[in-house]
């Protein structure tokens, strides 16, 4: 069931997204040649609980989970896509990392996530991390009244498409309320004009993921969540909790 918001409960939401935004601008800052993911899983967990805030990952366990995440961020590293667990694994000069990172706050869910390059970075990771970027705000542009959801799966598929990425089959974003998944189910490929109406009050979570090969292939890591490419080749994810309103996208999670 599709749960329309009011707005007092879209600027409850935006609390819980500036807990997630200043969660992944810490973990981003602390990110350097060295620092293990654990590390930067700790940094995230102190801005939570400076803030009040709880994570919705830490203890997710859905249907396809072998054990409950143990961690609040997923730190996806070079063909990691997402749901990376944090481990002792430090980073090394030229990789290419995903932190999404959540937060739970007076009852509302806030969702997020950032790809960077820690060190020196390859041109062909920046041009992924910056086509992923821009497939994101053709999505958000996209999330207005009176559009429907192929709207914003159309617009993040044709920036992927067309710089030549691929786009894993399957995995996209979703709504976003008291919990942090909630319907509908918002792909990051569609048909323009299909799709539930978008109204004022619909919040979702858009979050493109593309794959540098240029293949949608993907398969599960043996830790039964991460989720890595098929052919190796790098990844990048990105993603903003956004309220559909008669103004216009309104971004929650905005750093």
């Amino acid at each position: 069931m599709v749960e329309l918001k009011t707005d007092a409960s879209i600027d409850a939401m935006y609390e819980a997204g500036q807990v997630v935004g200043r969660a992944l601008s810490a973990v981003r800052k602390a990110a350097d040649v060295g620092v293990s993911l654990l590390e930067l899983d700790e940094v995230a967990r102190e801005v939570l609980r400076e803030a009040g805030a709880t994570s919705p990952f830490l203890g997710y366990r859905p249907s396809f989970a072998p054990t409950p995440f143990p961690a609040v961020i997923c730190a996806s590293v070079n063909d990691a896509i997402v749901h990376g667990i944090p481990t002792s694994y430090r980073l090394r000069d030229g990789d290419l990392v995903s932190i999404d990172c959540g937060a739970h706050l007076g009852g509302w869910a806030g969702d997020s996530a950032i790809s960077f390059v820690v060190g020196e970075p390859r041109p062909a990771d920046l041009r992924l991390i910056e086509t992923a970027e821009r497939a994101l705000e053709a999505g958000i542009e996209a999330a207005v009244v009176g559009n429907r959801l192929g709207d914003i799966a159309h617009a993040i598929g044709t920036v992927c498409r067309a710089a030549g990425y691929g786009v894993p089959d399957g995995f996209g974003g979703h709504g976003i309320g008291r919990h942090m998944h909630e319907d509908p189910s918002v792909p990051n490929e569609g048909r323009p004009g299909r799709g539930l109406p978008l109204r004022h009050g619909l919040v979702l979570a858009i979050e493109p993921m593309l794959t540098g090969g240029g293949k949608d292939g993907y398969h599960a890591a043996p830790d039964g969540w991460t989720l890595r490419t098929d052919d190796g080749s790098r990844a990048a994810h990105v993603e903003h909790t956004v309220a559909v309103t008669n103004e216009g996208p309104r971004v929650l999670t905005a750093r």
